[in-house]
């Protein structure tokens, strides 16, 4: 792994659902202030993720005004066990009905008085506890603690749901307001954005060189692959001599955006995704593009991105063929991209993996003469053809993966984002169709929030050797 992690600007990330909760639970209607306990889970040092709301109960505190609030401690003392059990961060938040989003003076008070009680309650030295507020509007601003009580302002909250939405905290302390799609605004907000790319080859590559382009701060790259001559007509910025030397394939894209930018720091990782460093690492992302060709790849970011509330954007091309009295004939030229909001509808329910393909593609790794009937691999389903021409079909497919993020980020469609869970495009029938979230069955997410709970995204298998399961 290249780069490093550290100093980077402490984010938190709520689900759609939490903030929901929260906004209900904060602004009931009668214009008090309100109160409410967040617990959350950490990926490193610098990513907050909310895993479960505590809401105070609004009869139990003693003073409820509009702009002061006194609450119980008993709420605080059964916060701390649940903490303590799982090394969680908690953040104390209430409600500003009269739409101030900044911390007062009363508020400041309240937190030198309370924080030296969770820190007392913490036996891990390491934990940071905080406060935060939220207007009526939704917006949240929040802050850390460390046991000396040193503020460390959290520079973003993030709430993806069907628009992704960012509170950004400027130098001077205001929230940012989300800048104009296409705008040169637009690429210095993204220098902010940290997103992770799996799989960066042929669709991948493309991506990557779209967000790079666009003005991404920070990149993460996850592959195990080496550059093949077989390579060279859909992987761009690829050479013969990256060939020749079977360079990684995700140091050639990293050295090829040093040569045009010089603001944006690369993470890369020469590694499989089905590995703890691969997971924690794409962990550190406020958003993750999936452009792997592999069920087990797909289950892992979809488990990734549950466990660390990202947003998942999935790409997918095929070209299926059919049989004809002259022999194979392409039948369809499609792809896919899924927008996957944390708490919405899964990859799995989906059923862009299912547990038989999983399996399928599992024996075919490690016992292929027990297949009875092979999984079809490759750009063209039912031909072996080790370098196919489909480098126009990817960057078609790239271009509406990337251009779905942006829509999401910086909203700018007639109609709500909400009814295209899922674009697919027909070339040969020059059709596009798009699903709904509310389309698809929504099974309960046990992954959802997790962090870096163990087990790792709730599969042993990744666990350190110290947890026993």
């Amino acid at each position: 792994m290249s780069a490093s992690t550290r100093n980077q600007p402490i984010k938190l990330a709520l689900s759609e659902a939490h903030h929901a909760q929260l906004s209900e639970h904060l602004f009931p209607g009668d214009g008090l202030e309100a109160a409410a306990i967040m617990l959350c889970t950490q990926s490193a040092t610098h990513r907050y993720v909310v895993n479960q709301v505590l809401p105070v109960d609004h009869a139990s505190c003693r003073v409820r005004l509009p702009d002061r609030l006194v609450w119980p401690g008993a709420a605080i003392e059964a916060a701390i066990d649940l903490a303590e059990a799982n090394a969680l961060s908690i953040i104390l938040i209430h409600s500003h009905p009269g739409g101030t989003l900044d911390f007062s003076a009363i508020d400041d008070k309240s937190d030198h008085e309370v924080m030296p009680a969770l820190f007392e309650a913490s036996e891990s030295p390491s934990i940071l506890h905080g406060s935060a507020i939220m207007t009526p509007n939704g917006a949240i601003m929040a802050r850390l603690y460390n046991r000396e009580l040193a503020i460390t302002p959290i520079s973003a909250v993030s709430c993806a749901g069907d628009d992704m939405l960012t509170w950004q905290v400027s130098e001077h302390g205001v929230v940012k307001p989300t800048p104009m799609a296409f705008s040169a605004q637009m690429g210095h907000d993204l220098k902010h954005l940290t997103a992770c790319v799996v799989g960066v080859s042929g669709t991948g590559s493309i991506v990557v060189e779209q967000l790079a382009r666009l003005g991404i701060g920070r990149l993460i790259l996850v592959d195990f692959d080496e550059i093949e001559f077989k390579n060279l007509n859909r992987i761009i910025n690829t050479t013969l001599e990256d060939a020749r030397t079977g360079i990684a394939k995700v140091a050639r894209l990293a050295a090829a955006i040093r040569l045009y930018r010089d603001d944006i720091e690369i993470l890369t990782l020469k590694a499989s995704i089905a590995t703890r460093e691969a997971i924690e690492l794409v962990g550190l992302a406020d958003v993750l593009f999936c452009c792997v060709d592999s069920f087990e790849g797909r289950q892992l970011c979809d488990r990734i991105a549950a466990a660390f509330l990202q947003p998942l954007f999935d790409v997918a091309v095929t070209i299926p063929t059919r049989q004809t009295d002259d022999g194979i004939a392409i039948g369809d030229v499609c792809g896919r991209v899924d927008y996957v909001k944390p708490g919405g509808s899964s990859l799995g329910d989906r059923g862009v993996y299912t547990p038989e393909t999983l399996r399928r593609e599992y024996l075919q790794k490690v016992a292929p003469d027990e297949l009875s009937e092979q999984v079809a691999e490759g750009y063209i389903k039912g031909i072996a053809d080790e370098a196919p021409s489909v480098i126009s079909l990817n960057m078609r497919a790239a271009s509406d993966c990337v251009m779905e993020f942006i829509a999401r980020a910086y909203p700018f469609r007639q109609e709500p984002n909400r009814s295209r869970a899922r674009a697919a495009f027909s070339l040969a029938a020059g059709e596009e169709e798009f699903t709904s979230e509310t389309d698809f069955n929504c099974a309960p997410n046990p992954h959802l929030g997790r962090g870096l709970l163990e087990p790792l995204l709730g599969m042993p298998r990744y666990s350190t050797s110290e947890v026993t399961v």
